[in-house]
């Protein structure tokens, strides 16, 4: 009784990854032997072993906070703003529960600024025209629906369209259309914050919903929403035309706002970083971007801004890649699509995660707790870049990462440039996690440089060995680079497609081809195991190896109105 009682809390204590947990290992290892002896090794290691934190807390933290976006209806009085009125006045005479109509088509030339005011409730900027001009609640707007849509314009020099005063709050814009005007360049055409060093001074609770934001086509525009406050929302919106030669630009960047953050089923375009947190150094002591949400947006640059491609439009906007975090803390990434992107400015990775001290004032920037699931990553030139530290300046270390039910596909060096990776690991990272992904690479599966990596964990991945599968700066490949970067690394139940198994520590698979995994149509993009396939239902948690693409489904079609609940659900299982 007493050896199986421990046995029990061992496979408690492992979970349903039995090969990944030190108590699975040895439980496996003594299961059927006598139950005395059993006890006498696994007492002393259950307390030798609690305490460990990268045992126990190896998932990130999920966001702890979320921006409520339900609809609250207008509870004050109408303020209508003809063409040719005056916005601004209405802006500082509405009062919490107002909400203000623009004439429908109509264009107000900025910029205007959010007063401050007293009490919480909402004031709603809106179109005069009915709610059927609008897509629903909860879906996309797109391009073609801004004519019912008032149009608010800045020229160049003039700052954002929308500016905030500190402490400005509670104001929710819904279908409007937001531009340079016409031949104007601009920094920040909505502009968050004001540079405030205290919390207290930051504006909050902003929302924009199906919104139209854009760059000038030609000339282009540095930045969409500069993101620096608290409980701003982006959802079911539209933005386009984020460029700049020389610099970066992006889509949404925040960098001096504590969050919570939410950008949920928007189309998202920026030549630089389309999404960044990070990058530049907040204001405020000790800050970290955190509780962040990016889920179902559709996140590509054009195909026109490629040098070399059939349809370049002949300016050379520096291209760098689809998201990057440089200082953020609890970042949910789910049910995204991520594609086009290309060696230009950068090496062509279309994910970078890292921790920098952009500027050297801000040593405690940290990007930690970051999960990246359920998304779809195609038509790049490498995948994924992860990087324990920045460049230089001191700060925290990259760590608690996971990366799983992703599908990478089409991730070409040849077609897109730069070395077509999967993934690179750099600088130290710890406790990254990357489990049942399905790639399509034609460069190395997994390369890693500078310092050893702790609390690694790749199983249950499926994706092309191609020919040095995992590799590290000066050392071989496979088991040579997992000793030297990935020490104490779980490296099981992978798919590697055309390696050797001799090079690899065991329980892991080597089909000769693509075609011998078993796919349901590979060359249809249809990658789920057919039930022929020698590796259904033979991963860790006794599911198909890769992903799970029902899961897959689902995350890229939920919408704002269910966010809140998923992660709540999310959040209690996973803990």
């Amino acid at each position: 009784m007493i050896g199986e009682f421990f046995l029990t809390c061992a496979l408690i204590l492992g979970g349903t990854c039995m090969r990944c947990s030190p108590f699975g290992r040895l439980s496996a290892r003594f299961r059927g032997r006598d139950p005395v002896l059993l006890s006498f090794w696994l007492v002393p290691l259950t307390f030798i072993l609690l305490p460990v934190p990268g045992l126990t807390q190896t998932r990130p933290a999920l966001p702890q906070l979320t921006v409520d976006t339900t609809y609250t209806p207008p509870t004050g009085r109408t303020i209508a703003v003809p063409s040719g009125g005056d916005f601004q006045a209405a802006l500082n005479v509405a009062q919490p529960g107002d909400v203000i109509t623009l004439e429908a088509g109509a264009t107000f030339r900025g910029p205007f600024r959010l007063p401050k005011k007293g009490g919480v409730g909402w004031i709603t900027v809106r179109p005069s025209a009915p709610d059927s001009s609008l897509p629903p609640l909860g879906t996309r707007v797109s391009p073609s629906q801004a004519a019912a849509m008032p149009k608010i314009v800045v020229p160049a020099g003039a700052g954002g369209a929308i500016q905030t005063t500190p402490g400005a709050h509670h104001f929710r814009f819904i279908g409007l259309e937001i531009k340079p005007v016409t031949g104007s360049f601009v920094s920040n055409l909505v502009e968050l914050g004001t540079g405030e060093n205290s919390l207290d001074t930051l504006p909050n609770h902003i929302i924009f919903d199906r919104c139209y934001l854009h760059g000038d086509p030609v000339k282009g525009t540095r930045r969409g929403i500069a993101m620096n406050g608290a409980s701003i929302a982006v959802i079911d919106s539209h933005l386009a035309d984020f460029k700049e030669v020389g610099a970066d630009s992006q889509a949404i960047a925040g960098w001096n706002g504590p969050g919570p953050f939410k950008i949920v089923n928007n189309y998202l375009e920026g030549a630089g970083e389309n999404i960044m947190f990070g990058g530049a150094d907040p204001r405020i002591p000790n800050l970290v971007p955190s509780d962040i949400e990016i889920r179902s947006n559709h996140v590509t640059k054009q195909l026109a801004w490629k040098i070399g491609d059939p349809g370049y439009a002949g300016a050379p906007w520096s291209i760098k890649n689809l998201f990057e975090l440089k200082n953020a803390r609890r970042v949910l990434v789910e049910g995204n699509l991520f594609e086009q992107n290309w060696a230009h400015a950068q090496a062509g990775f279309a994910i970078l995660l890292k921790s920098v001290n952009q500027d050297g004032r801000a040593p405690w920037s940290v990007t930690e707790d970051v999960t990246f699931r359920y998304n779809l990553v195609r038509h790049t030139g490498s995948a994924m870049n992860i990087s324990g530290t920045g460049d230089g300046n001191p700060g925290g270390k990259t760590k608690r990462v996971l990366i799983e039910h992703n599908v990478f596909d089409d991730v070409s060096g040849k077609k897109w440039g730069g070395d077509g990776r999967l993934f690179q690991l750099l600088a130290g990272t710890a406790a990254v996690v990357i489990d049942h992904n399905t790639a399509f690479q034609d460069g190395i599966m997994l390369v890693a440089d500078g310092s050893p990596h702790t609390g690694f964990i790749y199983h249950n991945n499926i994706a092309p060995h191609n020919a040095y599968g995992v590799k590290g700066s000066g050392k071989g490949v496979g088991n040579a680079t997992l000793a030297a970067y990935f020490p104490g690394a779980v490296f099981v139940r992978n798919v590697l497609v055309a390696g050797v198994a001799s090079d690899y520590p065991a329980d892991n698979f080597f089909p000769r081809s693509l075609d011998a995994v078993g796919f349901i149509n590979r060359g249809g993009g249809d990658y789920r195991l057919a039930s022929r396939s020698p590796y259904k239902n033979a991963a860790t948690d006794g599911k198909d190896l890769g992903v799970d693409f029902e899961g897959l489904s689902a995350a890229m079609t939920r919408n704002a109105r269910h966010h809140t609940e998923q992660i709540s659900s999310e959040d209690h299982r996973q803990r």
